[in-house]
């Protein structure tokens, strides 16, 4: 009987608890917005079946804008850590390609039948292919420090907010249902496309760190009016936004060619340079 009830040994317990130290708060915050950002794309799903199809088209847009607040928060309180990147990626994935796709299909993809369902499907494994690139090219040691401003493909909270463009059209009175939807159908499978591309499109990681004094007030001031107007007429911001957004990335594309070879001519030259001085002995 001994051995089915040992002796209590408080010593050894309280070793094995001194194991597990507090983990500081700023390494959960990020994780917790992350989080709330899951949680609306979830609800999304419910909030769409439910009839209330532009409660959930906000639901995801908030959760692309906390998105882009975990990350940055992370950085500032000096909290990123390995399961947040985790967290945030299979977060991502489910908010911009699960339910993205899902809101879209319930829209107007369904009058497509199974070929809607396809093109759900290929949005959702271009974001998780999206994603996963994005991991993987973190850990690149060799990666120049001008390529850290421009993403390679469109980034997965701007693909389900470009994406839901027709939505926007059809909230401000755009007649998109009528026009069918295999011209939706088309529209996603580009966006679809243009996540897992190699196309460079603009990050904006360095916006924000300087700004010279004189432009501070006229930054206020953009600010407030854009805010208005966001507020005022979210949708028809929302369409201009994401039309202005396609048509910069050629221009995108433009400046990370033009800054990829101004790199590789000094990289070039650089090489070149010891091979050309002359030896002692010449």
């Amino acid at each position: 009987m001994s051995d089915l009830f040992p002796p209590f040994e408080p010593e050894r317990v309280e070793s094995k608890r001194a194991r597990f130290t507090p983990i500081p708060f700023r390494l959960i915050a990020p994780n917790v917005i992350t989080l709330l950002a899951l949680c609306l794309g979830l609800t999304a799903m419910r909030l769409v079946v439910e009839g209330k199809l532009e409660t959930a088209t906000i639901c995801i847009l908030i959760a692309a804008a906390l998105d882009g607040v975990d990350g940055r928060l992370a950085r500032m309180l000096k909290g990123t850590s390995r399961f947040g990147a985790e967290l945030d990626s299979l977060s991502d994935f489910v908010n911009f390609g699960v339910a993205t796709g899902y809101v879209l299909w319930i829209f107007v993809l369904h009058d497509l039948k199974s070929f809607g369902w396809i093109i759900v499907l290929t949005l959702a494994c271009a974001m998780a292919l999206r994603l996963a690139r994005f991991n993987v090219m973190i850990d690149d040691p060799h990666r120049p420090e001008w390529q850290k401003n421009f993403f390679v493909g469109m980034p997965a909270p701007a693909g389900a907010i470009t994406a839901m463009l027709p939505l926007y059209l059809h909230f401000i009175g755009v007649p998109v249902q009528d026009y069918g939807a295999v011209p939706v159908g088309l529209y996603i499978l580009f966006i679809a496309f243009l996540t897992i591309s190699r196309i460079p499109c603009y990050a904006g990681k360095t916006l924000g760190t300087r700004i010279p004094r004189d432009k501070v007030l006229p930054i206020f001031v953009a600010v407030v009016v854009v805010a208005g107007l966001l507020f005022a007429y979210p949708f028809e911001m929302l369409a201009l936004v994401v039309i202005a957004y396609l048509a910069l990335i050629p221009l995108s594309a433009a400046r990370y060619r033009h800054l990829d070879r101004e790199h590789s001519a000094a990289a070039a030259s650089a090489t070149a340079a010891p091979a050309e001085t002359p030896s002692p002995g010449a």
